[in-house]
């Protein structure tokens, strides 16, 4: 149903002045009763469509609304996105996309929520995912990696964030370790990437991604106020949000392409370009002690590096960062 659609969609937009039902109907290989429903599903979903006797149908205007057809239309690409499903509101779009990957949905399956109100982020904590102000979706990967690599999606997630973050504005963008990104110092997107394995080979990863898009100041929740934001408060302006996941959609998918053939290597400068306090010394605290260092880089594995003040080099898998005189921590 929702590839014929988009095939409809994009005759329409590819012929000039209007198509005929029956043109239409021969293309798609669809009886007229059925072009003329899905004309009216168009119409429900914000198209302003002119139907003219004898002369058929010409899209007028598309809907900026967020939906699976305004999605899919223009996204154009090779994997990603080709089944979309769009929810009003759900509990939690990984939750979703899990159950999908359990039913046999292929790699690149998509699913995008204009409201969460279960939320996830990392370590169990929830995540604010308010009704049309945000990117709240999660993606269905099966990549032939063994588990040991998985991290690496993570990885190159966040720096897909980052760049189309870039892309789109004049924001400097930064991934603090290990997946968040930050614009001026503070947060506006998280990524959480849940695995179903065996001991030697991934079944599905399903990455999900929350993005703080057009949230004004007072609608921060209080109690985060002093480490989120959102693109908006940023920058200044509001974001159109289904533009703002296709080009986040194209870009991952090119980037994960060229992973996929070229290996980590690339994935892995791109996130120390972006990294946040790379190169600079912090205050470091683990279970065990707390020292000086400078960080690094990071590991394939998605260990953080850090050199201490002796020229040390260790690998950080779960830590606090501290930097600055208030003692602000990552």
């Amino acid at each position: 149903m929702e590839s014929t659609r988009k095939q409809l969609i994009e005759v329409m937009n590819n012929q000039e002045g209007h198509v005929s039902g029956q043109e239409l109907s021969e293309l798609l290989n669809i009886s007229r009763t059925a072009v003329w429903k899905h004309m009216n599903d168009l119409k429900k979903d914000g198209y302003e469509i002119e139907a003219v006797q004898k002369k058929g149908y010409k899209i007028l205007s598309y809907p900026d609304k967020v939906s699976g057809n305004t999605l899919q239309w223009g996204l154009n690409t090779k994997w990603i996105g080709h089944q979309l499903f769009h929810y009003d509101q759900v509990e939690s779009t990984q939750e979703i996309v899990h159950q999908m990957a359990k039913q046999g949905k292929p790699h690149g399956t998509v699913v995008v929520a204009d409201e969460q109100i279960k939320g996830k982020g990392r370590m169990a904590r929830g995540w604010d995912s308010p009704k049309g102000k945000g990117i709240w979706l999660s993606l269905l990967l099966r990549p032939n990696l063994p588990p040991v690599q998985a991290p690496q999606l993570t990885l190159l997630a966040a720096t897909v964030l980052a760049k189309m973050i870039d892309e789109r504005s004049a924001l400097n963008p930064q991934i603090k370790w290990p997946n968040d990104l930050l614009v001026g110092h503070k947060k506006v997107s998280g990524i959480l990437t849940e695995m179903q394995a065996e001991q030697d080979s991934i079944q599905y990863i399903v990455l999900g991604i929350g993005m703080n898009v057009n949230q004004s100041e007072a609608e921060i929740p209080e109690d985060i106020k002093y480490k989120a934001s959102s693109l908006k408060i940023e920058s200044g302006e509001t974001w159109n949000i289904q533009e703002t996941i296709q080009h986040l959609l194209r870009l991952f998918e090119q980037s994960y392409d060229h992973y996929e053939r070229h290996g980590f290597a690339s994935v892995k400068k791109d996130w120390e370009d972006y990294g946040y306090r790379i190169g600079e010394e912090v205050t470091i605290s683990t279970m065990r002690n707390t020292w000086k260092a400078s960080l690094v880089g990071i590991e394939p594995d998605g260990a953080l590096i850090a050199r201490n003040l002796q020229g040390k080099e260790e690998k950080l898998y779960s830590a606090e960062i501290h930097w600055g005189e208030g003692g602000y921590h990552a």
